[in-house]
């Protein structure tokens, strides 16, 4: 199926954020849970932990902004094989606002940013 959504949709949040009303659907994108969080107290309706960046890609870039642009390439690539788990998370956004929820401390340099923008743009 395919296609845009549309920017209003999708919210990205750090996943140690309190859930809000505004949330929607809540999607923990990580591959590893966060860490010293309780499952209760995340609030999280799905983990699509297949589609977040390959260890080897999260390692090489380690959260290093001077790395930014060849991660967003790698990841882009590497999103391209997990059609089924994107055209899920675009299902929920469809019918819904979701938030796309990662662990990272840089809010401008993390999969969730990737993601949102391949999924809007």
């Amino acid at each position: 199926m395919g296609g845009k959504i549309s920017a209003n949709r999708i919210k990205i949040k750090r996943v140690y954020e309190r859930r809000s009303p505004e949330d929607g659907t809540r999607i923990l994108i990580d591959r590893l849970w966060p860490r010293g969080l309780k499952k209760e107290k995340a609030a999280i309706d799905h983990w699509f932990k297949e589609i977040s960046p390959s260890t080897e890609l999260r390692q090489w870039f380690a959260h290093d902004p001077a790395r930014w642009n060849g991660f967003k390439r790698r990841y882009a690539t590497e999103l391209k094989s997990h059609t089924e788990q994107l055209e899920e998370i675009r299902k929920l956004a469809r019918r819904g606002p979701i938030t796309l929820l990662y662990a990272a401390r840089d809010e401008a340099h993390n999969d969730a940013v990737v993601l949102r923008d391949m999924l809007t743009g």
